[in-house]
């Protein structure tokens, strides 16, 4: 299992991070390989919905079910498909907006990508996720102004 840890501080309210970072309708906006999301259902804990992703040239498909949600606190997507994932959004008041902080966790398809090249993606991958937050942040931020 690849984990990732990175945070951020977006000048704009708890409530509209929270929400944006959470609603699979915005995640190809911001999120790096987020190709698609589709047919979400319900919101909150319970909520689900595909996804397809760009990972080193592959698209992969699969599920996601948010399995832990305090709204504006946190929520965990659990995935499931091609890549089993773990992505946990928390977000805090900071004097200058809110503290977005994301946790990734997941497993590589290694029959798919081969052990040799784990290593390469998981760290492209943690590249890819400092540069979603750079994506939230200038989005979020945008709107703002």
């Amino acid at each position: 299992m690849v984990r990732h840890e990175h945070s951020i501080v977006i000048e704009a309210p708890v409530e509209e991070v929270f929400d944006y970072v959470n609603d699979p309708n915005s995640m190809p906006e911001w999120l790096v390989g987020m190709v698609e999301t589709r047919n979400p259902v319900g919101s909150g804990e319970g909520l689900q919905y595909e996804w397809t992703y760009k990972m080193v040239g592959l698209q992969l498909r699969g599920q996601n079910v948010v399995v832990d949600y305090i709204h504006n606190e946190c929520a965990t997507h659990q995935g499931i498909g091609m890549i089993q994932s773990l992505w946990t959004n928390r977000v805090e008041a900071h004097e200058s907006g809110t503290k977005l902080t994301m946790e990734v966790e997941y497993t590589l398809p290694l029959l798919v990508l081969g052990k040799l090249a784990e290593h390469l993606t998981a760290r492209r991958n943690e590249r890819e996720i400092e540069l979603s937050l750079m994506n939230l942040k200038e989005t979020l931020e945008g709107r703002s102004r």
